[in-house]
């Protein structure tokens, strides 16, 4: 059997890199585990477009550039910047069985379409998805 494949969602990241109190460690966790080469981490490049968002609101320009460097050099670590026909299909399809939002639905059918088994958010509406493993940090 292959190395596990886990999708990650863009809070993953934030209470990473914000330290956050209460999510910080499981967010490390999974990060570690992906860094270490026990398991591959996806991330769709629309996950990014939401990090960057709020720090270019608050003129946070060295921040972004920092998270840039962090993403492209993880190891383990596939940002997925293309929409291919089973992503739109497998997204549109949860837009409408779901009612989740498009992002939501877009890093979901990223990872299934990568292989992933497990997709690790903290958007409790997001368990709600059958087709792959959803676990809360």
């Amino acid at each position: 059997m292959g190395q596990e494949i886990v999708g990650l969602d863009t809070p993953v990241f934030v209470y990473f890199f914000q330290r956050n109190r209460d999510y910080f460690s499981r967010a490390r966790d999974v990060l570690q585990r992906i860094e270490d080469g026990d398991a591959r981490g996806v991330f769709s490049a629309i996950g990014m477009i939401e990090l960057f968002t709020g720090l270019k609101e608050q003129g946070r320009q060295d921040l972004v550039s920092h998270y840039k460097l962090a993403f492209s050099t993880f190891p383990h670590l596939t940002i997925v910047g293309t929409l291919n026909e089973e992503i739109v299909e497998i997204a549109s399809d949860f837009r409408n069985r779901y009612g989740i939002s498009t992002p939501d639905a877009i890093h979901i059918a990223t990872a299934i379409d990568a292989g992933a088994k497990k997709f690790i958010t903290n958007d409790k509406g997001l368990t709600r998805v059958t087709e792959i493993l959803v676990e809360l940090l």
